[in-house]
């Protein structure tokens, strides 16, 4: 009888075993289940938060060029407005990249920087504050360290605003936004030219909008306050919020009245969507 029940025990110990090892490999295999459909979940959830990132992404190229050797002032405006601005975009969701007193290989991997950065439904902006000239029926936005004594110097050292759009257009950037304060008598161009003439028209290409101190050929003169006329204005527009079409024609016409027609700034647009300001992401 002994040898039966202790052979009893152990049939009892092993089944009781084998059931507790099935239990817990069903358990197991639940668990990892969960986990795996936690981690679906996750991934799912991740997809969607940066699908809509992307989608509302907001880049914005800000440049302020102001000492330049071959003036006889600093342009102090220029840092100003770079930095004002920049706070501004900011808190209106942009993603900035500022630049001040850039040499050309300071400009070149700024825009490198935001062309890696570009994807399709991003809303790009480009700011640039310092001189200007044009050449070949192009504006170029001077370096600091630009040397400049014949047109040609012009193409080879600045930076080609509209080949900046073009880039943004190439890496199929869902709006282009381009403020341009550089329409100023500057050290460069008169010594290849009898006057100072401002910047050539620049082109807004598919779905562009773009914002420059003054009409094409013409110059003005920098006031004495801490903002340019156009930065100014612009930052008071910009902080009313609204359309940026709006923000823009409300700057011009607001600095149109107050110079009674002595700067006229220009604004060209081939927008085919809204974009507004204080909607931060869209």
């Amino acid at each position: 009888m002994n040898v039966k029940r202790l052979d009893l025990s152990r049939r009892t110990i092993a089944l009781a075993a084998a059931l507790i090892g099935t239990v817990s490999l069903v358990i197991g295999a639940h668990a990892a289940l969960n986990m795996r459909a936690i981690d679906a979940a996750k991934a799912v959830s991740t997809d969607q938060v940066t699908g809509s990132i992307a989608q509302t992404s907001r880049l914005a190229l800000v440049i302020g060029n102001g000492h330049y050797p071959d003036a006889s002032a600093p342009l102090t405006q220029s840092i100003n407005d770079a930095r004002a601005l920049s706070s501004s975009l900011r808190k209106d969701g942009f993603d900035v990249d500022m630049v001040e007193d850039a040499t050309r290989d300071d400009m070149v991997r700024a825009v490198n920087r935001l062309k890696s950065r570009i994807k399709p439904d991003t809303v790009v902006m480009l700011f640039f504050g310092g001189y200007g000239v044009q050449a070949g029926r192009q504006s170029y936005m001077l370096p600091v360290d630009a040397v400049i004594w014949k047109e040609s110097d012009v193409r080879r050292q600045g930076v080609s605003i509209d080949g900046v759009l073009d880039m943004m257009k190439e890496q199929g950037a869902k709006a282009k936004l381009v403020v341009v304060d550089a329409s100023r008598r500057n050290p460069y161009e008169r010594r290849f030219r009898s006057y100072s003439h401002g910047l050539a028209p620049i082109s807004a290409s598919d779905n562009a909008l773009i914002l420059t101190s003054a009409s094409p050929g013409k110059v003005v003169d920098d006031g004495k306050g801490e903002h340019s006329v156009l930065v100014s204005e612009f930052l008071n527009n910009l902080n009313a919020r609204g359309s940026a079409e709006s923000v823009f024609n409300k700057t011009r016409l607001a600095i149109s009245r107050a110079s009674e027609g002595d700067q006229v700034p220009t604004v060209s647009s081939s927008l085919l969507e809204d974009v507004h300001f204080g909607e931060a992401g869209g």
